[in-house]
């Protein structure tokens, strides 16, 4: 069986607009559930992919300071 599961979460999302994304991150993160980590991890890939150089200094930054706070 060949599952491509960043194909299938990219078309679940396809024809979704900006406020749709949101609650499906929102959803995501509040639910908390494990299954929808692969999901995310998509997303933010997409989200890199289209960042330029500070936008993902200021990510990093971000995701390092949230890191800290976590432990």
């Amino acid at each position: 069986m060949d599952l491509n599961l960043r194909k299938a979460i990219l078309a679940n999302v396809s024809d979704n607009n900006k406020d749709q994304l949101e609650a499906t991150i929102v959803d995501a993160i509040q639910n908390g559930e494990e299954k929808m980590l692969p999901g995310l991890g998509v997303l933010f890939e997409l989200i890199w992919q289209q960042s330029d150089e500070s936008e993902k200094e200021e990510m990093l930054s971000t995701l390092e300071k949230g890191v800290q706070q976590a432990q």
